[in-house]
């Protein structure tokens, strides 16, 4: 058993003993967000054989930690079906040997979701899910990068939890308010909280804004304090953190895995690795939610085909060249449509040869084949590169 789910159990007050009118089978692990409404899913997905509810608490390599009523277990994945992640609900039932099994994955709620890491490809990395909200951590000792946050409050819109976004390690910058108020202007619509860990600041707060018996997973890059946070909202350590650099104060990076925390007001907390990148996955939800904005103003454009290039009447142009619309972020949002789009394409075959033959068509509009462009390019480097030759 992992030492911090151990901890994390001893610091809660169990009450999972069933009750006399209570068949086992309906009674989960409530210290890791079992409730009526979850009991109802539950019911409404019954799996033949299953005598047990559980969750997930940590995917390791060959097992899976999973909370059953007021027990964590070390389980083998599930034989058939999806592979679970960390929130997944569960049910269980035992084996021809009579130990507990996972025999399948209920329907998510909610899920956390990223392309996969690799540029060609266009599946899904599943992060987390059945959360109820996605902090978005945001440390103040290191630069704001607004491209980012843009990107992953697209992917916490898309998942069909609630964004927040967290600004941590407040005491150790003098640009906390800065930084503030830049969030609060880039993540227009999203509740915002500024905290310190070390000095206890926003922690209270930070607690208002997280449901009751709710899960709140933390998303952020390395060393952006998630494990100090979490220790401050338990109470007392239980994920390991690392020391801060006297140099530029960044933290190191110490969670190695996805693991929920559960809190002594029933509250489920998910601490996350830090996430390098994050490549959108399907996330047109996301992208109205994050640029609602942005969409409503091309709805009021003259034409309804417009390309928002220079055509009269842009709404759009119109928006960015009064001020009301900043450029960066009008750039932004077609960068991520095209990712979008290229992901589309990947993972549709027919789309992928409407996209080529478009392609191709153009070419032979400007009066070339592809093979005689890319040889008149060869032939241009060919003559550029000869001995002799000066380069202007």
């Amino acid at each position: 058993m992992n030492t911090s789910s151990g901890r994390a159990l001893d610091s809660i007050t169990t009450t999972s003993s069933t009750p006399h009118n209570a068949s086992p089978s309906s009674i989960g692990p409530r210290a890791y967000g079992y409730t009526p409404a979850v009991a109802r899913h539950f019911d409404n997905h019954p799996l033949p054989g299953a005598t047990e509810r559980g969750r997930v608490v940590r995917v390791d390599r060959s097992l899976l930690l999973v909370a059953a009523g007021s027990d964590l277990l070390h389980l083998p994945y599930p034989l058939t079906g999806d592979a679970a992640v960390t929130g997944d609900w569960v049910w269980m039932g035992p084996n021809r040997a009579g130990e507990r099994q996972v025999l399948g994955v209920l329907p998510r709620l909610s899920e956390l979701s990223r392309k996969r890491a690799f540029e060609d490809s266009s599946e899904a990395q599943v992060l987390a899910a059945n959360m109820d909200m996605v902090g978005v951590v945001v440390p103040v000792d290191r630069p704001l990068t607004h491209n980012r946050l843009e990107r992953t409050l697209v992917a916490a819109w898309d998942s069909g939890a609630t964004p927040l976004v967290i600004v941590t390690k407040a005491d150790l910058a003098g640009v906390a308010d800065d930084v503030v108020g830049k969030v609060i202007l880039q993540a227009a619509g999203v509740e915002v909280v500024t905290t310190s860990a070390e000095t206890g600041d926003g922690i209270p707060e930070l607690l208002a804004h997280i449901p009751a018996d709710g899960t709140i997973v933390l998303l952020g890059p390395s060393g952006a304090g998630k494990s100090t946070l979490i220790n401050a909202l338990v109470g007392h350590d239980v994920q390991h953190t690392g020391e801060v650099r006297s140099g530029d104060f960044r933290g190191k990076h110490t969670t190695t895995s996805r693991e929920l925390v559960p809190l002594p007001n029933g509250t489920v907390l998910m601490d996350t690795p830090g996430v390098r990148g994050f490549g959108l996955f399907d996330a047109e939800d996301g992208i109205g939610g994050m640029f609602g904005d942005i969409e409503a103003l091309a709805g009021q454009c003259r034409f309804t085909d417009c390309a928002h290039q220079g055509e009269p009447g842009c709404a759009v142009q119109e928006a960015i060249a009064g001020g009301v619309l900043e450029e960066r972020r009008w750039h932004n949002y077609l960068k991520l449509q095209r990712e979008l789009a290229a992901l589309a394409r990947r993972s549709d075959a027919a789309a992928q040869r409407a996209y080529q033959r478009e392609w191709h068509q153009k070419v032979v509009m400007a009066g070339k084949s592809q093979r005689s462009a890319e040889r008149d390019l060869s032939e241009q480097r060919g003559r550029q590169d000869r001995p002799g030759r000066k380069r202007r």
